[in-house]
């Protein structure tokens, strides 16, 4: 898959099948369009292309009113799940409050197709393009015969079937249902982040801790509480138990991400990992006492180890 950040290194193809859209979480939803763009270049003998931006619209148009959006993917995570779609091109355009002020027509003639070459436009139900979402899928039909393309909607009967969308996902996620959530995605949700020195509070009961600090501070962080994952290091994956909130029981007040990684050793201070979350094992809570919380955290590993269908000491 080539990619474009600025549609000046963009040379117009030829026969271009093309989609566009936010495509967060490139979820089975999207995935019901990523199979009509790919069947729609076979049938013109074309390339596939897909427009997206960055950073999302709504943060530019209405930044006020989204200071609380976060975000399924980083751009890197979704210029990698795009790329496992088998998409030929993805070019990320930067929205600008400039960008948000092209016309629908602008964007028709001058970007779709002379800096483009579209051919087929495949495009979900309900789209809405150019300045104020102004343009609609009737103002496509109507203009496509003079730019030399073609337009198909697909219906929202066939996109809602999937029963999946970036919200649905969101809202899992904000409820700890991070099976849910994964079921929808298609693949487990996962954080990347720099490992970063903390309170070293789980050293001094037996379960030491990597504190995790997001490298992307839009993405959205699951609910507080304790999940069995996966943490991704140096091309290999380690089974974890990872807690996130504040923990009540030393009366902290921060939300933290920490990973107990089950068998490591070693020093992962200023090291970039990924959790990747399997299922939530329970709600953050506060113990009575250190040893009510040592024991409640034995349990968690064990149940971990269960999970990974690891021995259980």
């Amino acid at each position: 898959m080539k990619i474009y950040r600025d549609l000046n290194d963009f040379s117009p193809l030829k026969n271009a099948a093309v989609t566009t859209g936010t495509f967060d979480g490139v979820h089975f939803g999207h995935k019901v369009i990523l199979n009509r763009l790919r069947n729609a270049a076979r049938a013109i003998n074309g390339p596939t292309v897909l427009i997206t931006f960055d950073p999302h619209p709504r943060m530019v148009l209405h930044p006020e009113a989204n200071t609380e959006l976060k975000l399924l993917n980083t751009t890197e995570e979704k210029i990698a799940l795009l790329e496992k779609e088998g998409i030929d091109h993805l070019i990320i355009i930067p929205f600008t409050r400039e960008f948000a002020e092209t016309t629908g027509e602008e964007y028709i003639r001058d970007i779709l197709v002379e800096r483009i070459g579209v051919r087929k436009l495949v495009i979900g139900y309900d789209h809405r393009f150019g300045k104020g979402r102004g343009g609609s899928f009737k103002d496509l039909v109507e203009m496509a015969p003079a730019y030399g393309f073609e337009v198909e909607e697909i219906p929202a009967l066939e996109i809602d079937d999937s029963a999946v969308s970036s919200t649905k996902i969101r809202k899992a996620l904000l409820q700890g249902d991070i099976e849910k959530a994964n079921e929808k995605l298609g693949y487990a949700y996962s954080i990347s982040g720099l490992v970063v020195k903390g309170h070293q509070l789980g050293r001094t009961i037996q379960f030491p801790t990597a504190n995790i600090q997001p490298l992307e501070p839009l993405k959205m962080v699951p609910a507080q509480g304790v999940y069995a994952a996966e943490v991704l290091f140096e091309d290999k994956a380690w089974p974890a138990m990872v807690n996130i909130g504040t923990r009540p029981t030393f009366n902290g007040s921060e939300e933290k991400i920490e990973a107990h990684i089950l068998n490591f050793e070693g020093d992962l201070y200023n090291k970039v990992i990924s959790i990747r979350f399997i299922t939530r094992i329970r709600d953050e809570q506060k113990f009575e006492s250190v040893d009510a919380l040592k024991t409640q955290l034995q349990n968690d590993r064990n149940k971990t180890l269960e999970i990974f269908k690891l021995p259980v000491p």
